[in-house]
């Protein structure tokens, strides 16, 4: 499976980076204490570091509200995941476990304040673009309603779009029988270039040391 930049992205003036790993051999299950230790610490501390800061003035969360907003998508109406998640904990209404898979993922967004989307590779079909959505365009999603996905960037299939970074399709959700997984890190385009392939190597790392399997990444880019 390869995962690519649709050409019309290209032509964006903000540029777009992606952190792509996919996963081979890797197993979900209950997150192990350590994992939730320490997801339950970080939005503990990140609940006392919002008391005194606005959510939308936190460097990461503020660098995709502006691509939403150049991209034609509000910010304010579609607020993009990694914002909802710090929403939640400013709001003292922290993340309960999912499954390993999850957990951590939301462990890496909220650090990296950068979107991630996982997905289920048995559930893919072909190879993967990504692209500004089209007007009509929408799926079910995550957060049990249709959403519409117009100028959002989506990952895209030969069935159609499955992942954005405002919510993701059930289609393509990863659960405890997942065996192969794709993971799409949207990049913080003030980062540099090597900070972009360190952070996505961490993930990788973290992620297989807790899952097992293996894990080959790259990442694709409207500058390269």
């Amino acid at each position: 499976m390869k995962v690519s930049i649709h050409p019309s992205l290209h032509q964006q003036k903000e540029p777009l980076s992606f952190g792509i790993i996919h996963y081979q051999d890797i197993q979900v299950g209950e997150s192990p204490q350590m994992l939730k230790g320490r997801l339950q610490l970080f939005q503990e501390s990140i609940f006392f570091e919002l008391q005194e800061t606005n959510v939308a003035d936190l460097e990461g969360v503020r660098e995709w509200r502006d691509i939403f907003k150049a991209l034609g998508k509000d910010p304010n109406r579609y607020r993009h995941s990694a914002e909802s998640l710090y929403r939640r904990i400013k709001k003292k209404n922290y993340l309960s476990p999912v499954h390993s898979a999850v957990d951590l993922n939301n462990f890496f967004s909220l650090e990296y304040q950068s979107p991630i989307g996982l997905y289920d590779t048995s559930q893919i079909k072909g190879d993967v673009s990504i692209r500004l959505g089209k007007p009509g365009e929408e799926y079910q999603g995550l957060n049990g309603r249709s959403n519409s996905l117009e100028n959002l960037l989506v990952s895209v299939d030969q069935n159609g779009a499955f992942g954005s970074p405002f919510v993701d399709s059930e289609r393509t959700a990863i659960n405890q029988s997942t065996t192969e997984a794709l993971q799409i890190i949207y990049l913080r385009p003030s980062l540099t270039p090597e900070a972009h392939i360190q952070l996505t190597d961490s993930l990788k790392s973290m992620f297989i040391q807790v899952h097992g399997g293996s894990g080959k990444s790259y990442i694709v880019s409207t500058t390269q």
